[in-house]
């Protein structure tokens, strides 16, 4: 028995399935069993059902992962015997056997991860090869150049992936011996040139672990599914995983394939083709390949690969042959299958396929990652197809995708002072600072830097850097190489295979066109051209019309929920109009309290011994307040918007330091030691549960009474000139009926007498903000004098967990790390703490008034899958920054459909 085997599982019958065999125009699987057989496994099974060329395989299950991490990282007893089984029938579709030296089964071993996760698990390839079998091979095959070339590559990828050893070890033996024999590029090394390099690669082998290279096929296939699983739990999978919100209870499955040779000469090739653009969303083939090559030698960017098409090479000025000029007929026949397989998944393809001496194997397909603009364009292009319904096309696009669309790209009128040019593999633009190493990239940007990874060519250990960058450049590699992937998956701007470019990492230094710029130089990106630029350019913002407009108004057709903008200056109230903000669900006053101009005022109030001189101070500040709510209300006509009333502890609107409070005695000829004892009497220990929110207005009911004055002044001048908003005065930091009582009388008391001042009729609300458990226990009490309850989830999250969020970060990452938390609650809500206890107020607040108003005003708002939450629980609106409307929007109606669908 192979080791690594328990005989005694937790929680797994003896008689359970842990592999499934496909190949041969049959599956025992197919793609509904992606979470049983991971993505990859699923659609093997079903291309080999549909009767494409799929080399014969086998798949261990998902399951197999769980129980191996819940077994002491050993595999289930059973395992074994049934993966000879499938190996029995791999060998007799292929008509091969696994270790005969004579007529010898080599496989790949391949991760398979129920979600796609591009290059973060590990892939064995050619494994089976030893010193007897790669004879064999090099006899049934005519070519001992193809064979030891093959072996060479099993020897480096088996021990990097599984024995732990570095790729550099293998790669200065390959550089010197291409120095030595005068040449540039693998395919120039002969039979007994790779026979010399394996030689060199085995002793290297045994120096650097003391025992020879393995060589037993068997004892390599357990290796290497030992080390698949494994690499499930590698740092970057984990940071992927978190990054994409994959749960890591899910596992990841193995594929153990029949291998299919792409380095068999000039009639051999293999390659990564999309049915459409992943860029850009236009319905052409898209893709790579490399004649005499595998797999890896295309997404690694070793070498250059050539384009699919004879058109997309015309258009990249390349002389090498595309695919379909070089291999006419096995083109036509991949162009076939590429374009039923779209058809079949209805959704665009990512796809991988070897051609071995004229035959065509496709070795996967999955749907394929894609920018949003792409994703937009697909979606909008494929209901004209009548390829999906309008339905269809909004689950199509990820919600949180649509931020890539949010930012600014390069203004066609500014300079453009060119240092390289490369393929421009993920549009959009960017400029930062340069960082040489993905882990300077991270450190850069977690000191709030604007950070461009420059690397000879990105590997999945890069990912971290990648996604702290705002963009990346790569010297090597193509369209499709893993950089190009892994940033159109993350809407990160690339460049890649911009050749001129010359790194020197330990100088930090890159060098181009006769110009040296080093680490911390700025550069701007457009990965839309494929152009690198020197410094800072002129970026304009986005018009989001055409397909973008075509789908919110699909996704507005279906969602129940509002969505609303949180917003305080007349900026932010046109961009979330702009972006279909259906009003204002958070206008925060204390913002407008800090401005120049009435900032003195405010400093006065607080520094007043008395109401009569906090009223004269007030007086001051009032026509300011008035004039912010009347652009906002003229803004916003016709639509509900929402004021919250002061809410932070007015020590915060005094200088912190004694320096700052010296200054300002002298400026504005205060009393020093009136302001310091002032100061001191209003710190608070912990500001956030504190003196704050509604108690001031208990304490100082002068102040919210400035503010509900200013609100309805406002709100009646716009009315006599225009139509006039829906006015909602929110009470922040209620947690008891009698507080809500008096704050509802003081709120009617005001506006009534505003209202009869300027003879203006006007409907208004008065409601709370629910941000203290006690609140949310209660609802039912304070909806007795509250018509809406909108719950400030940053602050509920803060006072749930007993944490500041602005302290969190110290934390939160390390029970991040250990799993401790599967997502940082301030991002998205806490649905069994903070959730229940938003449910709980919703239920009791409705108890006590049916037609209550309920939504969300924290970031959570921005959320999609916080909004889904929100939809779940009946809330009618959520309210999020003016940039995330139109995520807010889709994400809304995604979760009506779900809801739908249930």
């Amino acid at each position: 028995m192979a080791d690594g085997f328990n005989d005694t599982p937790k929680g797994a019958a003896a008689t359970t399935r842990w592999v499934y065999s496909f190949g041969g125009g049959s599956a025992d699987g197919d793609a509904k069993m992606k979470n049983l057989l991971g993505g990859k496994g699923a659609n093997l099974a079903e291309m080999s059902a549909l009767g494409l060329p799929v080399p014969p395989g086998l798949t261990i299950t998902t399951e197999a992962c769980v129980h191996y991490y819940s077994n002491a990282q050993s595999y289930p007893p059973d395992l074994e015997g049934q993966v000879d089984a499938g190996l029995a029938k791999v060998e007799a579709l292929a008509g091969k056997k696994f270790g005969d030296a004579a007529n010898p089964l080599l496989v790949s071993v391949r991760s398979g991860a129920r979600a796609s996760m591009p290059g973060m698990m590990d892939t064995v390839l050619n494994l089976g090869l030893n010193d007897q079998t790669v004879e064999g091979l090099a006899k049934l095959s005519g070519d001992r150049r193809f064979a030891f070339d093959s072996y060479r590559r099993f020897i480096q990828m088996y021990s990097n992936v599984v024995l732990g050893l570095e790729h550099s070890l293998f790669e200065e033996i390959l550089d010197d011996a291409k120095d030595r024999l005068d040449v540039s590029v693998d395919t120039a090394l002969t039979a007994a040139d790779w026979e010399k390099v394996v030689a060199e690669y085995k002793v290297a082998v045994k120096r650097e672990l003391g025992s020879d290279f393995p060589q037993d096929p068997r004892d390599q296939l357990w290796g290497a599914v030992g080390a698949v699983f494994a690499s499930w739990m590698n740092d970057r999978a984990k940071f992927y995983r978190r990054m994409h919100d994959i749960p890591e209870s899910w596992g990841t499955a193995v594929n153990v394939q029949s291998m299919v040779f792409g380095n068999m000469g000039d009639t051999s090739a293999t390659g990564v083709a999309f049915t459409r653009n992943p860029s850009t969303g236009e319905n052409r083939l898209y893709g790579e390949f490399l004649i005499n090559a595998q797999g890896e030698d295309v997404v690694a960017g070793i070498r250059t690969p050539q384009a699919l098409t004879k058109a997309t090479r015309e258009e990249m000025g390349e002389k090498a042959p595309s695919m379909e000029e070089a291999m006419p007929e096995v083109f036509l026949q991949f162009k076939d299958v590429v374009e039923r397989l779209e058809r079949h998944y209805r959704d665009m393809q990512d796809i991988e396929f070897t051609v071995e001496r004229g035959h065509l194997y496709m070795l996967q397909t999955r749907n394929g990652k894609r920018t949003a603009k792409a994703a937009l364009k697909m979606a909008v292009d494929q209901v004209a197809e009548s390829l999906i319904t309008r339905d269809e096309a909004v689950m199509r696009v990820e919600a949180a995708s649509l931020d890539q669309l949010l930012h600014p790209t390069i203004d066609p009128g500014a300079v453009r002072d060119l240092i390289a040019v490369g393929l421009p593999a993920s549009p959009g633009a960017a400029t930062g600072k340069i960082a040489f190493q993905a882990d300077e990239a991270e450190r850069l940007a977690e000191l709030g830097e604007a950070v461009i990874l420059v690397r000879e060519e990105t590997s999945p250990e890069d990912i971290h850097g990648m996604h702290a960058a705002r963009g990346v450049v790569t010297c090597r590699g193509g369209m499709t190489s893993h950089a190009a992937v892994v940033a159109r998956g993350m809407g990160r701007a690339c460049v890649s295979g911009a050749g001129e470019i010359q790194i020197d990492e330990k100088a930090g230094e890159l060098r181009a066109r006769g110009r040296v710029f080093k680490t911390g130089d700025i550069i701007t990106i457009d990965g839309g051209k494929g152009e690198v630029l020197a410094g800072a350019v002129e970026m304009i913002e986005p018009e989001l019309s055409g397909d973008f407009a075509q789908l919110m108004v699909w996704a507005d057709e279906v969602r129940r929920l509002k969505v609303r903008a949180n917003a305080e200056t007349p900026l932010d109230a046109r961009t979330a109009r702009g972006f279909g903000a259906e009003g204002i669900g958070l206008c925060r006053t204390e913002h407008m309290f800090f401005e120049e101009d009435r900032i003195s005022a405010v400093r006065e109030m607080i520094l007043a011994d008395d109401e009569k001189g906090r009223r004269t101070a007030l007086a001051k500040i009032l026509p300011y307040q008035r004039s912010d709510f009347t652009e906002l209300f003229e803004i916003m006509a016709g639509l509900p918007v929402t004021i919250r009333l002061l809410d932070p502890p007015l020590h915060e609107f005094l200088p912190h330091t004694d320096a700052e409070i010296e200054e300002l005695a002298t400026s504005a000829g205060l009393d020093l030691e009136k302001l310091k004892r002032r100061r001191s009497e209003l710190s608070e220990t912990n500001p956030m549960l504190g003196w704050r929110g509604c108690r001031l207005g208990v304490a100082f009911p002068e102040i919210y009474e400035m503010q509900v004055r200013a609100i309805f002044e406002a709100a009646c001048a716009v009315k006599k000139k225009s139509e006039a908003p829906i006015v909602e005065v929110m009470h922040p930091l209620v947690a008891k009926k009698e507080e809500m009582a008096f704050l509802r009388k003081l709120t009617d008391n005001t506006a009534k007498a505003v209202l009869k001042e300027q003879g203006v009729e006007l409907d208004y609300k008065v409601g709370a903000m629910i941000e203290l458990p006690r609140a949310a226990i209660r609802a039912d009490q304070l909806a007795e004098t509250a018509e809406f309850f909108s719950f400030g989830t940053n602050d509920l999250t803060q006072t749930t967990f007993g944490i500041s969020r602005d302290d969190s970060g110290k934390f939160l990452d390390a029970y991040l790390k250990k799993n401790i938390i599967e997502k940082d609650p301030f991002v998205s809500i806490d649905q069994e703490g903070v959730g229940e206890l938003i449910k709980l107020g919703v239920e009791r607040a409705r108890s006590t008034r049916p037609d209550v108003k309920l939504g969300i005003c924290g970031e959570h708002g921005g959320d999609p899958a916080s909004i889904g939450f929100c939809e779940a629980v009946g809330l009618d609106y959520v309210s999020c920054s003016p940039y995330r409307v139109p995520i807010a929007r889709l994400a809304a109606a995604q979760a009506a459909l779900e809801a739908k669908a249930k």
